[in-house]
């Protein structure tokens, strides 16, 4: 069922704006189910909505984002009083912060005058990290909760610390052939709440499942707390999903180290890299010539005269790299460097793409269900690209693992209409249920026996 839900939420959100990819509809959906769990989650996976220009759709995706996600507030700027207020009012239930036009609060015009607002959102990423502040008056050390999903839109880069945390849509803007349906709130609104309420449901009949979940993904560190909420999701809705959503993690996750985004010393151990080529060794002076040979790079316009010997080695010494005396083939003495003194560091800070990866067991053991047989069958291998055959524009396809169409905005992805809930009763709190399965539309009755 939370399957058909899903297709049903991608196929809205495709109908009404261009996401850039498959991938990126695909975690934007599970993006908006998470929201409905937060009991279940350790971590709050930030959603980073950003785009080169103006008009590539960053605020209509949030309207959508906002339509069908729990409890959200939408905000184009908000005090960190006000977002502390907001989160701690119902700590058991937090909100879904929502952001718009995100560049004037931390873009290069802001400076640091919201240095406390990134505090908050970066402690907010994980569970159990609140915010002490002392009140004088009452004399009292306060505790106030952090912990809540955040969508972010904007124009650019988000700050790294908050990108690093995040699930990143990189939007652009519509082509002439690219066509999608007018979004209007009172209009096409019912049908997104029917849509919310119907997912809020299912959600919240499988907390428990949920919070047991331990999926196994293709990331590690970081980036894995960020999308295990997503991929818990997918796998619990079974069909295609947990499939896409692994697709998905490895398309979003930048796996190279960018080296206009790192800091100046990691920027430097690859740079260093690059500068060795194939040599064992080289003087200080030869390094960084080499260094400041390319013009992109900062170390020629370094400090007062850029980079030089002195400074070389003041960057390297934290990573407890230093420059030694050495005998050269020339038969000369200087000091310098040999490569393996930056093995350590480059394995470390900067490694090569494909030693990121980790290792997957061949069967998740988190995806096997209680008779014993696996969910899906993914074998940990990176997951293929969505086949590039045309979606039928049916409300919600039969074939559970149907193919993504090529073009992600589309006029005909999706009817308009919410799925219709079923009307059956329970047979003990007189409540409706759902769907087939018998679940309730609330948590608190333990009898799932339809009446008759």
């Amino acid at each position: 069922m939370l399957a058909e839900l899903l297709d049903q939420i991608e196929a809205a959100l495709c109908s009404y704006v261009v996401l850039p990819t498959d991938h990126a509809a695909a975690a934007v959906v599970l993006w908006i189910a998470a929201t409905h769990a937060m009991p279940a989650w350790n971590t709050a996976p930030r959603l980073v909505i950003k785009a080169p220009e103006k008009r590539c759709g960053k605020s209509r995706l949030l309207d959508l984002i906002e339509a069908m996600s729990h409890r959200p507030i939408l905000t184009a700027n908000a005090s960190p009083s006000a977002v502390y207020r907001c989160i701690g009012e119902d700590a058991t239930d937090p909100p879904t912060l929502l952001i718009d036009e995100s560049d004037t609060i931390f873009g290069p015009r802001a400076g640091d005058a919201n240095e406390d607002l990134r505090g908050l959102l970066n402690a907010g990423h994980q569970l159990g990290r609140p915010a002490l502040r002392w009140d004088a008056g009452s004399r009292r050390l306060d505790r106030i909760a952090t912990f809540a999903m955040a969508a972010l839109a904007g124009i650019g880069n988000m700050p790294d610390t908050i990108e690093d945390r995040a699930v990143i849509i990189a939007m652009r803007r519509r082509a002439p052939d690219e066509t999608v349906l007018p979004y209007r709130a009172r209009r096409d609104g019912p049908a997104l709440t029917q849509l919310k309420t119907q997912l809020h449901a299912w959600v919240m009949g499988r907390l428990d499942q949920l919070e047991r979940a331990a999926p196994v993904l293709p990331v590690e560190d970081r980036a894995a707390d960020t999308w295990e909420p997503l991929v818990a999701i997918a796998d619990a809705a079974g069909g295609h999903w947990p499939a896409d959503a692994r697709a998905a993690v490895l398309a979003l996750t930048v796996d190279d180290v960018d080296a206009s985004t790192v800091s100046l010393r990691v920027r430097l151990l690859i740079d260093v890299r690059t500068a060795f080529a194939d040599a064992d060794g080289l003087r200080s002076e030869v390094l960084v010539a080499r260094l400041r040979e390319d013009a992109e790079a900062p170390w020629d316009t370094l400090g007062k005269n850029g980079l030089n010997p002195k400074s070389l080695a003041a960057l390297l010494r934290d990573f407890e790299i230093h420059s030694v005396q050495y005998r050269w083939d020339d038969g000369t003495q200087s000091k310098g460097f040999k490569r393996d003194q930056f093995d350590d560091a480059w394995r470390r800070y900067c490694p090569e793409p494909s030693s990121r990866r980790p290792a997957v067991p061949a069967v998740p053991p988190s995806h096997e269900r209680e008779n014993g047989t696996a969910q899906h069958p993914w074998d940990g291998s990176a997951v293929p690209t969505a086949p590039t055959r045309a979606w039928d524009g049916s409300a919600v396809p039969n074939n559970p693992s149907r193919p993504k169409s090529t073009l992600v905005g589309r006029r005909d992805g999706w009817d308009g209409k919410a799925q219709p809930t079923e009307t059956a009763t329970c047979i003990s709190c007189r409540q409706p249920l759902s769907y087939d399965d018998g679940t309730h539309t609330h948590p608190t009755c333990t009898t799932s026996t339809k009446e008759s």
